[in-house]
């Protein structure tokens, strides 16, 4: 049995074509300066019409699978977590095998909007705890919400983008390692984000495309109030289980689906010096955003063996989870931190 799963790779994708502030903001009624002064976010990628949530995950794996200096075929299990499937079946994730070739590994999708990754993760944590032989997992995040935008609607068409992150996950030496899972939902507000039709609930008609029901929707007040009171309490419970102090928190890696707002909560928080904020850049990117803060901050050399990183998610559902990563030394020599080119 594994003692300890960690990180030994990881990578990070957007797509090529940039969506400036000044052109979002023509469609959806408001000034670049609003979106800048309410968001924070500056640009956000578009994946091309022929790019699906799939071929964003499947290059994020590619990379963290270099960053890790691993083949495909050392994966026994493959996590996609997306809210944007290319079909509402099969898994993603059985695309995205496919697409990299990892032949040897079991895909399954988890479906926890954007606490994916970190509910990904825990699945391959407990797998990885239990499996036979020296095999490997990886968990990737990935959206197309361009795909299901109305560029009308300011609640949304500001702030969700494409891009998916990965991160390659194996056996490495305690004190390193990934603990201190905990998950949550409240399935009561499961209706303030959403893409009304296209399921079993609602099949897509004529009335349904109509009414623009397989576009998001977002009730962006109260999804605000959510994350202000989950990113504090979700700190605090992990600090006080622990037995931690903030001081003991190196780096913070979290979910931004409001670069202004979730800057405004670590310096609450008194961690505003240890928050790696990328949505700024690229946008609320769903499954993606928390792997590709850690992916980020791998890539630009801030993590280093033995930092201590708080990870916290929130999402539609609703859902939140938060973890401890004591990030660790990479196996057998790796370059742990080999840059990857983006997009």
């Amino acid at each position: 049995m594994v003692n300890a799963v960690g990180v030994w790779g990881t990578g990070r994708y957007v797509p090529v074509r940039v969506r400036g502030n000044g052109e979002v903001a023509a469609g959806a009624g408001v000034t670049p300066e609003w979106i800048a002064e309410r968001t924070g976010v500056r640009r956000r990628h578009v994946a091309a019409d022929g790019q699906a949530a799939s071929d964003l995950a499947a290059e994020a794996v590619r990379r963290a699978l270099a960053s890790a200096g691993v083949p495909a075929d050392r994966l026994g299990l493959l996590v996609c977590a997306t809210s944007t499937p290319d079909e509402l079946g099969p898994a993603t994730a059985c695309r995205v095998q496919a697409l990299v070739g990892a032949g040897n590994a079991v895909a399954l999708d988890v479906s926890a909007a954007c606490s994916g990754w970190l509910f990904g993760a825990k699945v391959a944590h407990d797998w990885l705890r239990e499996a036979d032989g020296p095999v490997l997992a990886v968990v990737v995040g990935a959206e197309a919400y361009s795909k299901f935008l109305d560029p009308a609607d300011r609640a949304t068409a500001v702030l969700f983008a494409d891009g998916a992150a990965a991160t390659v996950l194996g056996p490495v030496e305690p004190p390193g390692g990934l603990g201190g899972f905990r998950l949550g939902t409240d399935g009561r507000l499961a209706d303030r984000v959403l893409i009304p039709a296209g399921g079993s609930r609602r099949p897509a008609t004529r009335e349904t495309l109509a009414e623009g029901a397989h576009r998001i929707r977002m009730d962006g007040r109260t999804v605000s109030r959510f994350i202000r009171d989950a990113f504090p309490r979700m700190l605090h419970e992990t600090l006080e289980r622990h037995g931690l102090g903030v001081d003991d928190i190196d780096h913070v890696i979290t979910h931004q689906p409001n670069p202004v707002l979730v800057r405004r909560l670590a310096a609450e928080a008194g961690l505003a010096d240890r928050m790696t904020v990328v949505g700024d850049l690229v946008g609320n990117i769903g499954a993606a955003s928390a792997p590709y803060a850690l992916a980020t901050a791998h890539a630009e050399g801030r993590l280093r063996p033995g930092d201590l990183i708080l990870l916290t998610v929130f999402g539609a559902g609703m859902t939140w989870g938060s973890a401890l990563l004591r990030w660790s030394a990479a196996p057998g020599g790796t370059d742990h931190e080999r840059k990857d080119a983006l997009p």
